[in-house]
């Protein structure tokens, strides 16, 4: 998962700051999706920045929590730098598929 996770930061340009990646069951996917996203499904992957995509004005920049669930994806390794990649600020509801094709660089890379 680290390796996932710096290269995505690496790629995104993000040279420092903290993250973390909680791996939960089903359950609670679909509780945070509900809440936080307004889907009552489950999903496979939810970002939670914090900082955003600016340095800190004082001590280490807090990026934010990727949250996975297994029984919802087929590539852990894709859902890392994916989540990791909205952490950094980018978006694929909003782009023209700059995020995706930079996650699909980034995992074949890897």
């Amino acid at each position: 998962m680290r390796e996932a996770a710096e290269a995505a930061l690496g790629a995104a340009g993000v040279g420092d700051g903290h993250l973390a990646i909680a791996f939960v069951g089903e359950a609670e996917i679909r509780a945070l999706n509900r809440e936080h996203r307004g889907r009552d499904a489950p999903t496979d992957v939810l970002s939670f920045p914090v900082d955003g995509a600016e340095p800190a004005t004082a001590g280490p920049r807090e990026l934010g929590d990727v949250v996975i669930c297994r029984e919802h994806t087929s590539d852990v390794i894709e859902a890392v730098v994916h989540g990791v990649l909205h952490l950094c600020g980018y978006d694929h509801e909003s782009d023209s598929g700059e995020m995706l094709a930079l996650q699909d660089r980034i995992v074949a890379q890897l």
